[in-house]
């Protein structure tokens, strides 16, 4: 198959980054970029974002994942710890999550060193999650490999008896990550592909130095 998209084009005329305009915090600007994409009808799930790891194998490797909290400490998601992409991050804590959103024709790509939160963290947010992703968690041994659809469709069958009238506990291999931020680079799209890059690094007085990038 030979497939030609030398043809594909798109303009970017949305928006823009202005160094004497944006905040010194990069988390601010990522709150005031994540509210507009909550708030843009075009996006379904402003929450996810691209999750890149080195494999124990030494290849990259990136994967969509649900952001489920932030803060000044970093970025929450949840997983199975045995997972490839668990087993990764236990290996190789430098991580790279990334949201774009089309619509807006904006990119945060944010670098950081994930590592497990509390169990206690993670127990709390388990409780919230709906009974069927609860019953999901114990089902999926994440990233092994199946026979096949059935494996997975009898062993729910068999935990939902197991459990049935009674609360699901958390697995001890499933919880939280946290990723801390090394730095931030926001990007907007600009016309005739000169896009804005503004990339936030920390200092050693804890400010972030501010510097602009290429396109």
């Amino acid at each position: 198959m030979n497939r030609d998209l030398t043809d594909y084009r798109k303009s970017y005329n949305k928006g823009y980054l202005n160094e004497d305009e944006i905040s010194d915090a990069p988390l601010s600007i990522f709150s005031d970029w994540f509210k507009v994409a909550e708030e843009d009808e075009a996006i379904d799930e402003a929450n996810a974002m691209t999750l890149g790891t080195i494999g124990l194998d030494g290849f990259p490797k990136t994967r969509i994942v649900l952001l489920k909290h932030y803060d000044d400490k970093g970025f929450v998601f949840y997983t199975n710890y045995t997972s490839e992409k668990g087993e990764a991050i236990s290996h190789n804590g430098r991580v790279c999550i990334s949201f774009f959103w089309p619509s807006l024709e904006r990119q945060v790509i944010i670098q950081g060193i994930a590592e497990k939160i509390s169990d206690e963290q993670s127990t709390a947010y388990y409780k919230l999650r709906p009974r069927g992703s609860q019953l999901g968690a114990w089902v999926s041994d994440q990233s092994a490999v199946i026979d096949s659809r059935a494996v997975l469709e009898e062993k729910l069958q068999i935990l939902e008896t197991r459990y049935q009238g009674k609360s699901i506990p958390k697995p001890d291999f499933w919880g939280g990550f946290r990723v801390k931020p090394v730095s931030f680079e926001f990007w907007q799209g600009r016309e005739n592909r000169l896009h804005d890059r503004i990339r936030y690094t920390p200092t050693s007085d804890s400010s972030w130095k501010i510097d602009r990038l290429s396109p």
